[in-house]
């Protein structure tokens, strides 16, 4: 499985512009509700690791399964 394969099996509410839409979303809307670097920094963390996670390391773990079985 290649990592196009991975996005075209996923809903549209999972794909890599909706992970990094709603990410922005949350930051920006901490930021516009609160405004305080101290809930905002640790907020947009967690979504970096969350995109990391998810953008990054999942489809690159699928790849390397695929590419060791084949």
């Amino acid at each position: 499985m290649n990592e196009n394969n991975l996005w075209e099996s996923k809903p549209w509410w999972c794909q890599p512009w909706t992970i990094l839409l709603t990410g922005i979303t949350i930051v920006t809307g901490s930021w516009l509700l609160f405004h305080t670097l101290w809930l905002t920094v640790p907020v947009a963390m967690l979504i970096v690791l969350w995109w990391t996670y998810f953008l990054i390391v999942i489809p690159r773990l699928l790849a390397q399964q695929e590419s060791e079985r084949t």
